[in-house]
């Protein structure tokens, strides 16, 4: 039986894994999440509105601070 290449995962302490696609992914639930793109973020804080796959929901949202009528910062 031929051997399948290796798939090259790279995870990110800070972030998704990154997984070279297409991946399927059978989720806790017994579902199946399929995707044929090249390389696929799986959501590893569970923050993801599309998890299984990331949103970028792990990043902290700072709200940006408008500044004053004189242009200095508030």
């Amino acid at each position: 039986m031929p051997s399948r290449p290796a798939r090259r995962i790279a995870i990110d302490p800070q972030g998704p894994i990154l997984i070279e696609g297409p991946v399927e992914i059978v989720l806790a639930d017994g579902t199946l999440a399929r995707s044929d793109r090249f390389m696929v973020a799986v959501c590893m804080c569970r923050r993801s509105r599309a998890y299984p796959w990331c949103d970028t929901s792990h990043r902290s949202r700072e709200r940006a601070v408008a500044p004053t009528e004189d242009g200095r910062p508030r």
